[in-house]
């Protein structure tokens, strides 16, 4: 079967599933699985999209702490650094999907540090403020993947910044219509853009063939609301990271360069500091044995390099929702050649970055969310799987067996969404008395009943 059939196919079972899917009205939220002896168990940092506030559970999941005034729709990822202050973003400018501030509080919420002062831009009611213009990601040069490592402990202050930000400009190289344009800015503990990489001035490395090209050019994704284009979507960006790579001589991964996930292109990318692509996956999967053993990655998000101390450690971990996304040759199922590749569930992968070896996997017929979602290799050799669109956080281990799992109760608007959730030890947040751990096992599906 030729490419274009082969998604064109699986674009049809997408779209039929995506179109007839439903979901029960009624099942059991919180923790619905719980294996204290096999699970690492900590706090887990819930980043809800409809909450406006970053959430922290116990691994029964009863609410510790919670801290309100933060947008986690518009500015993505909250993470707890260690002594219990957090750093998430605030404020929302929409239809933009960006934050206006990228705010550190302590504990008790009081204001720590904040970013805003990138670019001057207009709200949706006329009035000029001073905005971050971050959206989906940021990073904190101390903290490469975001997440806990016995070999890296963030400092509460005095680290570099990275954010993934929104800037408006035309580049006729990719398309002749205004661009909203991804930009990564470093910004410095005073404020100060210290280095800065914009998607658009480097298209010609990301891989893309001549028929993905003529449908970028076409603007298909255009959004009157935003009277732009979000040609690429990047929606992560990280710190390689200290790794084995680097320390045996491969420049490609210094530990100050950037990977990222561009979501519409369905590529994974590393950045240098000069600013040329050194390392890349995607978009296309088929031009190699390695490759094709991997599959397509559709739609992917949170790429990282794991980071030292834990199992598994220099591979690059990616959530691999996916749905639907690609650009290249139109089909009647992708008229515009955008969204051409197309997947009715999910995966998690680990991928040796030189050999392109497909280490570890994790997938199953029923798991999918085809946005936002992310993982963490815990240091039991476990990971933790955000399964956003369905407000689901489940723990596995290497051989695929659940032993914690989290379902996120609606709102009152009917939404459970998670952007991402992270897994911390119990004394990064001292301010906490240690809860108990109680097991929770469900009772066979057969035979749950509501009375």
């Amino acid at each position: 079967m030729t490419r274009l059939a082969t998604a064109f196919a699986s674009a049809l079972l997408c779209l039929a599933a995506l179109q007839g899917s439903t979901s029960p009205s009624v099942y059991p939220t919180g923790t619905t699985i719980y294996d204290p002896e096999r699970a690492w168990n900590g706090y887990t940092v819930l980043s809800p999209l409809s909450a406006g506030a970053a959430v922290v559970i116990d691994m029964n999941g009863n609410v510790v702490k919670r801290w309100d005034d933060y947008n986690n729709a518009a500015g993505g990822p909250a993470r707890v650094l260690p002594g219990g202050g957090i750093v998430a973003a605030s404020g929302a400018r929409p239809p933009h999907q960006e934050a206006l501030e990228l705010v550190q509080r302590d504990f008790y919420g009081e204001t720590v540090w904040s970013f805003g002062r990138n670019e001057q831009v207009e709200t949706h009611d006329g009035e000029t403020v001073w905005s971050s213009r971050q959206h989906h990601d940021w990073q904190r040069a101390d903290f490469p993947a975001g997440y806990y490592s016995p070999e890296a402990e963030p400092a509460t202050t005095g680290a570099n910044t990275l954010l993934l930000t929104h800037t408006n400009r035309v580049e006729p190289n990719v398309s002749d219509v205004l661009l909203e344009d991804d930009r990564i800015i470093e910004v410095s503990p005073d404020g100060e853009i210290v280095w800065e990489w914009i998607a658009s001035e480097h298209i010609d490395e990301l891989g893309f063939d001549a028929a993905a090209r003529a449908t970028i050019a076409t603007a298909p994704g255009f959004s009157a609301a935003r009277g732009s284009f979000d040609w690429l979507h990047i929606n992560s960006v990280t710190y390689v990271g200290p790794n084995r790579w680097f320390d045996a001589g491969d420049q490609r991964f210094a530990p100050d360069n950037v990977i990222v996930s561009g979501r519409e292109g369905n590529l994974i990318a590393v950045i240098a500091r000069d600013g040329s692509i050194v390392w890349r996956l995607g978009p296309e999967f088929d031009e190699s044995e390695e490759l094709l053993a991997i599959g397509q990655i559709i739609g992917q998000h949170k790429p990282h390099i794991i980071p030292k101390g834990l199992p598994g450690a220099g591979n690059v971990l990616v959530f691999d929702n996916g749905g639907a996304a690609g650009y290249g040759v139109a089909s009647p199922v992708a008229p515009d050649g955008d969204n051409i590749y197309a997947r009715t569930s999910s995966r998690v992968l680990e991928i040796d970055p030189l050999t392109l070896e497909l280490v570890w996997s994790y997938a199953s017929a029923s798991f999918l969310s085809w946005n936002i979602s992310s993982a963490q290799r815990l240091a039991n050799g476990n990971t933790l799987i955000t399964e956003g669109a369905s407000g689901r956080l489940f723990e596995v281990t290497s051989d695929g067996d659940i032993v914690w799992e989290y379902m996120y109760p609606h709102d009152e608007g009917g939404r459970n969404d998670v952007y991402r959730g992270y897994r911390l030890p119990y004394g990064w947040i001292p301010q906490l008395d240690r809860p108990e751990e109680l097991s929770v096992t469900p009772p066979p599906p057969g035979e749950f009943r509501v009375p």
